[in-house]
């Protein structure tokens, strides 16, 4: 079986797999290698562009597309029919709820402001909001989000669980407009599907309570931006995000500069614990489709 994946340090992981050949190909556009024509299992890159997409159409053998990533909105509308998608559910877990709670208390405690004051060799004393007392709304509440949970354990938080439908103790998306006015922070991580872009909108953020802290660490296209923007130059709402619509952020968009906001570059899943589960998974997955197992996080629907 030929494997592609879109790095060296992908290939080491999959390095002595018995029974596959794998190859770093990384399709930038330009003609693929011939051996396209042998690929199986394709892992693509981690944010893959057009040309890496498009590549899924020019394999007659594919039957595996192995993301490196949990959403997979971005390939959707490509996947050749009779080929299986697989996601990497659960590989950025840990990384991603790390960056949710560091987000949630750098923005309540005002970090990005003290550190533009230490640059500037002021001593800004003031008081600052804190975590303890808040009320969390999770809304998209999967493994990403029981990681999260986990992580406030101890902050003296009382946590509010949504998700696409109701279960026990996890209210669904309909309650949201009943939920929404009693949330200190809401955190956005729900996947990316035809019902969730632009959920964020005005009358969402309406909802939220004044002076409460919007984190987003799911995809930008969940977020209206204009209506984001409306509020945090009112001052009435703060954000964290690290995702943002458009994405990269261009020089010169006013999320730039709105009073209240925590911009990081999409890089919430970008740390070594994530790179070594990733990597752990598609070798799993590999695994398991050469000895003809069932794949794990295997796509159906719209997600």
């Amino acid at each position: 079986m030929l494997i592609w994946v879109p790095t060296a340090e992908v290939a080491a992981g999959l390095a002595g797999l018995p029974g596959a050949d794998v190859e770093v190909v990384a399709p930038d556009g330009a003609p693929l290698p011939p051996s396209a024509d042998r690929v199986e299992f394709y892992v693509p890159p981690f944010s893959p562009r057009p040309p890496g997409i498009a590549a899924m159409r020019q394999m007659p053998r594919l039957a595996v597309v192995q993301t490196l990533t949990a959403g997979v909105d971005r390939l959707l509308a490509d996947l050749p029919a009779g080929v299986t998608l697989c996601n990497a559910r659960g590989a950025h877990d840990a990384s991603t709820a790390e960056w949710v709670v560091a987000a949630m208390l750098a923005a309540l405690r005002e970090f990005p402001l003290f550190a533009r004051e230490q640059a500037a060799q002021r001593w800004t004393y003031h008081f600052t909001d804190c975590l303890a007392g808040k009320t969390v709304l999770i809304v998209g509440y999967g493994s990403i989000g029981a990681a999260v949970e986990r992580r406030l354990a101890g902050f003296e938080v009382q946590v509010v669980r949504v998700a696409r439908t109701a279960r026990p103790d996890v209210a669904a998306i309909s309650d949201l407009p009943g939920l929404l006015p009693g949330a200190d922070v809401v955190v956005l991580l729900a996947p990316v599907t035809p019902e969730t872009i632009g959920m964020a909108d005005a009358a969402f953020l309406a909802r939220m309570k004044d002076g409460a802290l919007l984190v987003n660490a799911a995809r930008g296209s969940l977020l209206d931006t204009g209506a984001l923007v409306a509020e945090l130059r009112r001052g009435r709402l703060r954000a964290a995000l690290d995702v943002t619509e458009p994405e990269p952020l261009p020089a010169g968009h006013p999320l730039w500069t709105m009073p209240g906001v925590f911009i990081t570059p999409h890089e919430a899943a970008s740390t070594p614990v994530s790179v070594t589960r990733m990597i752990s998974h598609v070798r799993g997955q590999a695994e398991r489709f050469l000895n003809g197992a069932p794949l794990l996080n295997v796509i159906s629907g719209s997600y």
